[in-house]
C-alpha cells in the first residue's frame, strides 16, 4: 500500500464517506499510531488506524490483470496442480482467474481480486464477447465456416451453441467471437464438423486485448481501459 490521505483510507475501508471522515477528524475520533489525526494526515504501510477506538483495516486495492497464458499453464488456484496460473504469475496480492482457458490453449486470461467484476464478465446471459484465433488440421471450407457461425449441437453437453461471428484468415485459420463459455466449446464445435484444433489463442475479452503481450507476460488494466470495462459491466469505480 502506498501512502494515502486518511479520509480516502477510511472511505476505501468502507467505514464512511470522505466528508464524514473529515467530520470525524475534526471531532478528534480518529487516531493514527495512537496520535490524534487531523485533516490531510496520511496513512503509510504498517500504520495502525483507529476510529472511536476500533482498529480499521483498508480493503485490498482492486486488481485486474491481462495475462498471456502460455500453453501448459492451468487456470486454477489449486496448489496441487503444479502448473497452476497463480504460482506461475506469483503476484504480490491474492488474485484468481476470471473463467478458464484450456491447458492446451493460450492467450488472454484476466485475473482479479474483485468478485462482482469476475461474476459479471462470466455470466452468459450478459452476452459479453470473447474473440479467438483458431488453426485447424485441414483446409477450411465454406460450409465449415457457415456451420460454425450457426448454432452447433453439442450432444455431450446437452445443448447447442449460440450463433457466432466467424471470419476466415487463411487456408486453415479463422477468427471466432463467442458470447458464451461452454466447456471446450470451440474444440467441440470443430470436432462436430470433422476438424481438429491445432492451435487456439484468445485475443480479446470484451474491450480488453492482448496488446503486444508475449506468452507469460501480464499488464495491469487501468485508466481509460479499466473505466470502459466497468461501464460495459454496469459497475462504478470506487471513490
Amino acid at each position: 500500500m502506498e501512502s494515502v490521505r486518511i479520509n480516502k483510507y477510511l472511505s476505501e475501508a468502507g467505514i464512511c464517506s470522505r466528508r464524514e471522515a473529515d467530520r470525524q477528524l475534526e471531532a478528534g475520533n480518529i487516531y493514527i499510531n495512537n496520535q490524534m489525526a487531523k485533516p490531510g494526515d496520511r496513512v503509510n504501510p504498517g500504520d495502525e488506524v483507529r476510529v472511536n477506538g476500533q482498529v480499521v483495516h483498508r480493503k485490498e486495492a482492486p486488481v485486474l490483470l491481462a495475462f498471456y497464458k502460455p500453453v501448459g499453464i492451468v487456470c486454477t488456484a489449486q496448489k496441487r496442480e503444479k502448473q497452476n496460473v497463480i504460482d506461475y504469475i506469483n503476484y504480490e496480492t491474492r488474485i484468481y482467474p476470471v473463467g478458464r482457458l484450456d491447458k492446451e490453449s493460450e492467450g488472454l486470461l484476466l485475473l482479479t481480486n474483485q468478485g462482482e467484476l469476475s461474476n459479471r464478465i462470466q455470466k452468459a446471459r450478459n452476452y459479453h464477447e470473447k474473440e479467438y484465433i483458431v488453426t485447424v488440421n485441414r483446409n477450411i471450407s465454406e460450409s465449415f465456416l457457415n456451420g460454425m457461425s450457426h448454432p452447433v449441437p453439442l450432444a455431450e453437453l446437452n445443448t447447442s451453441t449460440r450463433p457466432c461471428k466467424v471470419r476466415q484468415i487463411d487456408k486453415r485459420t479463422f477468427s471466432i467471437i463467442l458470447t458464451q463459455g461452454l466447456n471446450r466449446q470451440i474444440r467441440r464445435m470443430c470436432d462436430y464438423f470433422g476438424y481438429r484444433v491445432v492451435k487456439l489463442k484468445r485475443i480479446r475479452v470484451m474491450n480488453i486485448v492482448l496488446d503486444g503481450l508475449q506468452p507469460g507476460e501480464y499488464r495491469k488494466i487501468e485508466g481509460e481501459e479499466y473505466e470502459t470495462l466497468l461501464s460495459l459491466l454496469g459497475l462504478k469505480e470506487s471513490d
